[in-house]
């Protein structure tokens, strides 16, 4: 649960936001290990974001991978691969593609990113050769994310193996967009057994600001159109194409 003085700074913040943000789409793929209902510590981080993120309007679709079918790899439908069923395809079209924010949500196991955090990335990655309007891949214009729990150590691990994933694959990554909670070093308490978590002032204003950064940067980028196609279109490097704007390469 989010403290109450928590709860009533942010909402503070956002009542006294100028900018509108209603009209984004936010989805949270959250790699816990832990089916629903079961509660998950990284939903419990995940509050804070959700509190402003939905606060200001924006509309938030969380996935807990591990309650769907996704079959290891990527390409983009593993049913053409040899698998009967493959969730993803139905979670990428209707969250993910016209998602304005994607954020990848994990636990911390032996040091790194659970292997469900591991198994989003690799088929957003099969994905990503698909291609937008503007002739760019498909992530272009969206912008990307990451929070972390764990009991130990590995949270800056895990950001920059994850950030770097999205930002190689066409998420823009804002200025600090990670956040996450250890604990103290060795086996000890989670997110949410004990208070720590909760009122630890140092995650908690690294949540808060992750989120900003993420609503700015995908206001600025939505207002914009997008990032600009000149010098990153696709079309410009298909040499199959017929219409090939350089005859050189036809």
């Amino acid at each position: 649960m989010i403290p109450d003085s928590v709860a009533t700074f942010i909402d503070a913040e956002v009542a006294a936001a100028t900018t509108g943000y209603d009209d984004l789409r936010v989805v949270i793929l959250n790699g816990t290990l832990k089916r629903s209902p079961a509660p998950s510590h990284t939903d419990g981080l995940l509050e804070i974001s959700r509190r402003v993120l939905e606060g200001v309007g924006a509309s938030v679709d969380v996935v807990r991978l591990v309650d769907h079918v996704i079959p290891p790899g990527v390409m983009p439908d593993m049913r053409e691969h040899g698998w009967e069923i493959d969730d993803f395809p139905d979670i990428y079209r209707t969250l993910v593609a016209p998602a304005d924010i994607v954020i990848l949500a994990t636990p911390i196991w032996l040091g790194d990113q659970s292997s469900q955090t591991r198994l989003a990335i690799e088929r957003l990655y099969g994905w990503s050769g698909e291609v937008n309007a503007a002739g760019q891949w498909s992530y272009y214009g969206k912008v990307g994310g990451v929070v972390i729990t764990g009991n130990e150590d590995g949270g800056k691990h895990c950001a920059a193996q994850m950030l770097y994933a999205l930002s190689h694959i066409g998420f823009t990554i804002p200025p600090q967009v990670d956040a996450y909670w250890n604990g103290e070093a060795g086996p000890g308490p989670s997110y949410l057994d004990d208070d720590r978590g909760a009122q630890n002032h140092w995650t908690t204003r690294n949540t808060v600001f992750a989120a900003w950064n993420m609503l700015h940067a995908a206001r600025g980028l939505k207002d914009a159109g997008g990032i600009p196609a000149h010098g990153n279109s696709t079309r410009n490097w298909d040499l199959s194409d017929p219409d090939h704007p350089n005859p050189e390469y036809r």
